[in-house]
């Protein structure tokens, strides 16, 4: 287990500033940090909370998250929850502050289509890059929320940059959601709109024979599922899977998981609350699906990036996960961004590591597309 060590106001009103100081360093576009950021800094090493860590642009998004005046998920009922505001909206009201557009980017055209599950008809978003010759490569996208919040509207900015950047069509996956649908509904889901991309890619000017996975937390755990069940069920295989953070387990006993009980805007208490909605009873939290570190087979897969977040309690989900496709001697790009949290993919607008990630990503999936993904053992 790690352990925090308090430290004086004193020392630490220069250690936060030196944190700080020293995270702006990192990223040439990061804002600077303001001296309310380094008193907020040394209070959080004072009392040794892991949001000592924060680089500055990422406290700038939660100071503006705050403003929003969130109340706690795990009080409120999933309906109540669906309500609050989310990190997206959090951007929106910085890139304001900042006297920036809050438009979507530019360069990309949506086009809503639907896709049937076991439940009835889920919607998927097409994010098509201006000015493309197809067909193009393929990414299927699932968005986060824990399996039991947000959807294809809060999680816009991912699927936009990926399409812009990688020059390839996104389909952004709708699913039912907990608990409304418990576990397994949100993994069935997943491959049927997997099977939908492949069958229907022509529709979209999509190429199935150069095709990706990607998804964000929830997300990260449904695209890891789905390149499983391509495997067993012989299906035309993903040429890359990208897993953002991903719920890949269901211990909550990790070292992450111990060392980010109150952080923002993910703690150990949230994913608490969402595990209680999706699952039905202990044996579903041991299902290979949901305890993918702990009981997935994982050999023969694609390979991987694994995105994490120093301050996030997935942090170790994401590492075990990583080394466990490496052991089974798949091929794994792994990297961990340090002082971000959760839910930072896709704020390339107002955080500067988040853009380091989503060029890294789209750098992935187009060597990917170009038949050089090669991964790295680590």
């Amino acid at each position: 287990m790690r352990h925090r060590t308090k430290r004086p106001l004193a020392t630490a009103l220069i250690t936060g500033t030196a944190l700080i100081a020293a995270s702006a360093t990192w990223a040439a576009d990061q804002a600077q940090p303001t001296i309310k950021d380094r008193l907020d800094a040394a209070v959080s090493t004072v009392t040794g909370s892991p949001m000592a860590n924060l680089d500055v642009d990422m406290k700038h998004v939660l100071d503006a998250m705050k403003k929003l005046d969130p109340k706690p998920i795990p009080s409120l009922s999933p309906q109540e929850a669906r309500k609050q505001p989310t990190p997206t909206d959090a951007v929106k009201v910085l890139l304001k502050e900042q006297g920036k557009p809050t438009a979507p980017e530019p360069g990309v055209t949506t086009k809503d289509m639907t896709y049937e599950t076991a439940g009835g008809t889920q919607p998927v978003r097409i994010y098509t890059p201006d000015g493309a010759q197809g067909p193009l490569p393929m990414v299927v996208y699932y968005h986060g929320g824990g399996f039991v919040i947000a959807d294809i509207d809060v999680y816009d900015s991912t699927p936009r940059a990926i399409a812009k950047g990688a020059k390839a069509v996104v389909v952004s996956v709708e699913y039912r959601h907990a608990p409304e649908a418990k576990f397994p509904a949100q993994q069935d889901d997943a491959l049927a709109a997997y099977k939908w991309a492949l069958a229907h890619a022509k529709e979209f000017g999509g190429d199935p024979s150069k095709l990706a996975l990607l998804g964000e937390s929830a997300g990260g755990n449904l695209a890891t599922n789905v390149a499983i069940a391509a495997r067993d069920q012989k299906l035309e295989k993903p040429d890359y899977v990208v897993a953002v953070y991903p719920m890949a387990g269901t211990n909550l006993d990790t070292a992450s998981y111990k060392d980010n009980t109150s952080t923002k805007p993910l703690n150990r208490d949230m994913m608490a609350y969402f595990y209680e909605q999706t699952a039905r009873n202990d044996a579903d939290r041991s299902d290979p699906r949901l305890d993918i570190v702990g009981k997935a087979d994982l050999k023969g897969l694609p390979p991987f990036t694994v995105v994490t977040a120093q301050i996030d309690p997935l942090l170790d989900d994401g590492k075990m996960l990583a080394d466990k496709i490496t052991a089974a001697g798949g091929k794994v790009e792994y990297r961990d961004y340090p002082g971000v949290t959760h839910e930072f993919f896709g704020m390339g607008k107002v955080v500067a590591k988040a853009k380091q990630a989503e060029d890294a990503v789209v750098d992935d999936l187009r060597k990917a597309f170009a038949g050089d993904a090669t991964g790295s053992t680590k």
